[in-house]
């Protein structure tokens, strides 16, 4: 993943440091800690080489990743379907895979495709939506919430069309909204005006932790679910993006505290050779302080040499 990348030697003087909740958060948070929230913990692609030997099997053939992706995580910010529309045959064999092998459940969160968000830029998108959503109908109920990501170029001035686009979705279609223009998180009214917008129309907000990209990282909650991209910086960063988790582990408790029902955690790394281990990292936190109860990665290869 590239958003918000910094060159190497830049990244010690970021300041990684979550900033206070948003003023959409105290709106929608102000309830009682849950009896039993829900946590996926995943990454966004299967289909990484680098981890045969490190948790996928020696030899194993790339048709048969998935099937060993879902051995160890319970869910996947699923981007292949980015750049092509889903097929329903496709989609039907991603879910067997998934189902046939994840022992504790497993959800996709399908990506938009770029034709609806990138090319017709949710204009005059009706046909490709329903096409969409047709597609991803197949997961059933390994579907899990889809993302919405509008391209850095898509600025404020399309609030309106970003408004008419999600009113004319489902009304129980669960969507999560990635936006990168400076300018949405830049002008307090514009902020306020978006977030509640969304919680409104009972949508998400995506948090995007960014090196690069610190105002992606809103921590406004539109509804009482987060959905998390995190993005590491890699082995040579690992003590920093360690204790990142340990301050989101802290943030996420006092959501947990406050009524939040449901995390999506999905980890990113520049060079995604080592993010396994940062999610096991992520995973074993969760399951000490938050009281999830996700599996540990199994590794073939010793994770300490790693990091």
């Amino acid at each position: 993943m590239e958003f918000g990348k910094v060159v190497d030697e830049l990244v010690k003087q970021v300041d990684f440091t979550l900033p206070p909740d948003g003023a959409q958060t105290g709106v929608t948070l102000k309830g009682k800690k849950i009896a039993d929230p829900r946590f996926y913990i995943g990454c966004a692609k299967w289909g990484r080489k680098e981890w045969v030997g490190m948790i996928y099997p020696p030899k194993t053939k790339e048709a048969n990743f998935l099937d060993e992706y879902a051995k160890h995580f319970n869910s996947i910010e699923m981007n292949a379907i980015f750049y092509s529309m889903p097929k329903h045959d496709q989609v039907m064999k991603w879910k067997e895979k998934a189902a046939g092998n994840a022992e504790n459940g497993f959800v996709f969160c399908p990506k938009f495709p770029q034709i609806i968000s990138h090319l017709k830029r949710l204009k005059n998108a009706e046909e490709a939506t329903d096409q969409y959503i047709s597609g991803i109908s197949e997961f059933g109920e390994l579907l899990g919430p889809c993302f919405l990501q509008m391209g850095d170029n898509f600025g404020p001035n399309n609030m309106e069309v970003l408004e008419s686009y999600l009113k004319s979705l489902p009304e129980d279609f669960k969507v999560f909204v990635e936006l990168r223009h400076p300018d949405w998180f830049a002008d307090p009214v514009i902020r306020k005006d978006l977030f509640k917008m969304l919680a409104d129309l009972n949508k998400g907000a995506i948090i995007t932790d960014a090196s690069g990209r610190r105002d992606c990282l809103h921590m406004e909650l539109t509804i009482p679910e987060i959905f998390i991209r995190f993005v590491g910086n890699g082995q040579s960063h690992g003590d920093s993006d360690f204790k990142r988790i340990d301050e989101w582990v802290v943030r996420i408790k006092s959501w947990l505290d406050r009524g939040l029902e449901k995390v999506y955690f999905f980890l990113h790394q520049h060079d995604e050779r080592d993010t396994p281990v940062l999610a096991n990292y992520t995973i074993k936190e969760f399951n000490k302080h938050l009281g999830s109860a996700v599996p540990e990665i199994e590794f073939i290869t010793k994770t300490g040499e790693l990091f």
